[in-house]
């Protein structure tokens, strides 16, 4: 396989989310071309007409707010394109891939994996591979109004 590359989302690719919190064991779904798993304090997330659920722990670490049920994905991901056909655990089950679909991870290393679609992966995210800059320091005419 290639080299894990760091991407991150492009701008204006906010998800509507809502936290399971109800008194529940959860629940199971298909999806990914296997079973998944929900339980109660995952969030279940609408990007763009795709849904799944995302563990709480991952989504507290990964997400944050920018308005009511709207959340944004403020960490960078390690990804590289899949070489031939596959599957990989997630938190939610097991997810299968093509070749040319995109392999992401959360963590560097490779960890808290997921798969997605090529044409998807490309749409929502770009290459990362600056450091982002400082903010602009309060008065300077390219930070925010003061």
């Amino acid at each position: 396989m290639a080299a894990r590359r760091r991407f991150r989302k492009r701008a204006g690719q906010a998800v509507s989310a809502v936290q399971l919190a109800l008194d529940t064991e959860g629940f199971a779904y298909r999806k990914w071309g296997a079973e998944q798993r929900c339980k109660r304090g995952d969030w279940l997330v609408d990007n763009g007409g795709e849904v799944y659920t995302v563990d709480a722990a991952v989504f507290a670490r990964t997400y944050r707010p920018v308005g009511p049920g709207r959340w944004v994905k403020v960490t960078p991901v390690w990804a590289e394109p899949a070489t031939c056909a596959g599957s990989l655990p997630t938190h939610e089950g097991r997810s299968h891939y093509e070749a040319g679909d995109w392999l992401v991870a959360n963590q560097p290393d490779g960890g808290d994996a997921y798969c997605i679609e090529r044409a998807t992966f490309e749409a929502l995210y770009e290459p990362d591979d600056e450091p982002a800059a400082p903010p602009a320091p309060p008065g300077d005419p390219a930070g925010p109004p003061g």
